[in-house]
């Protein structure tokens, strides 16, 4: 019943227009709600979620929100900016770009930090050789209905050579007006060659809602390449969540990973890499905290797919 809402509503979404984007979105959405059709939601059957039940998301009506709320000003934000106002930081409010609450003017000559919708105007070429080919929907049905969805979210790109000192902070904020709505934040990094950076990704919300969350990050890393990225989820705690990073790795290519769940009724993360250049090398670092009922499922996917790669890992939790 809940697939033909998801279905229903992507139906509005395209005759809508979905968006802005260039001529070959419509047919990548219309592909992906196709293949989210033929798989709907993953079962404990689902070797990879063996040990998660998506019923509490597949039983429950949500729908995208059609407007941005005002609700969140500049000194909401201030508990989830780890005390550093000066870092780059680009803010979305209920999956939507808040320009008013962002802070980019900051960045360095050859850094560019921008939302998807203008990222469409600004840089295709990039979009085109990236977005979607990394996270791939083929088995993967919350990814499948991201791409559908796809609408806002931040594109992070670093030049050849680049060294980023400071921080780049996504941050995605909900209010209390995103109750029984669902959100598709969708987001690509790229790191050039030999080029560093570190990337935060933050989830966080005001109140108490009950809304879903389904995100999609791609990395994409250049031939000797470093990116630290974090991600924090601290959604409401009637909330759901469900995360993907895809990341791709050539030769000499660095990714350290870590990963932060407290929040949400229940949340799934999944941290996938593919090691396909000698010397690439990886590091899957993680942290649960969670309380009662709470359910928090991490996956790691780890493709040692040339010679001379290395990969490290280490997940622990509290629990009550």
């Amino acid at each position: 019943m809940t697939q033909q809402l998801y279905l229903s509503d992507f139906e509005t979404f395209a005759t809508n227009g979905g968006g802005n984007g260039p001529e070959w979105l419509p047919t990548l959405r219309r592909t992906a709600i196709s293949r989210f059709a033929a798989l709907g939601f993953p079962t404990p059957r689902n070797e990879d979620w063996h040990f998660t039940s998506v019923a509490p998301i597949a039983e429950s009506e949500f729908h995208p929100l059609d407007i941005t709320s005002g609700e969140v000003r500049s000194a909401d934000l201030a508990p989830f900016l780890f005390g550093r106002v000066d870092w780059p930081t680009i803010v979305f409010v209920n999956g939507r770009y808040a320009a008013e609450l962002s802070t980019t003017g900051t960045l360095p000559e050859g850094v560019r930090v921008l939302h998807l919708a203008r990222a469409w105007r600004e840089t295709p070429a990039l979009l085109e050789q990236h977005l979607a080919k990394l996270a791939t929907f083929e088995d993967e049905s919350f990814t499948a209905l991201n791409t559908a969805f796809m609408y806002d979210g931040a594109v992070v790109h670093v030049s050849k050579d680049v060294q980023l000192e400071m921080p780049i902070h996504i941050l995605h904020v909900v209010d209390p007006i995103a109750a029984r709505v669902v959100m598709y934040p969708r987001h690509l990094v790229v790191v050039d060659r030999n080029a560093s950076a570190r990337v935060i990704e933050s989830y966080v919300s005001l109140g108490n809602a009950r809304y879903f969350t389904n995100a999609v990050t791609e990395v994409a890393l250049g031939d000797g390449a470093y990116l630290a990225h974090y991600k924090i989820q601290r959604e409401s705690q009637r909330a759901f969540h469900v995360g993907t990073i895809q990341a791709h790795q050539p030769r000499n290519s660095k990714y350290a990973s870590f990963s932060f769940a407290t929040g949400a009724q229940l949340s799934r993360t999944n941290i996938y890499t593919l090691l396909d250049g000698e010397g690439a090398e990886v590091w899957m670092n993680g942290l649960y905290m969670v309380d009662g009922e709470q359910h928090v499922d991490h996956q790691t996917r780890i493709e040692h797919a040339q010679p001379n790669c290395a990969s490290h890992e280490v997940y622990k939790g509290i629990l009550g």
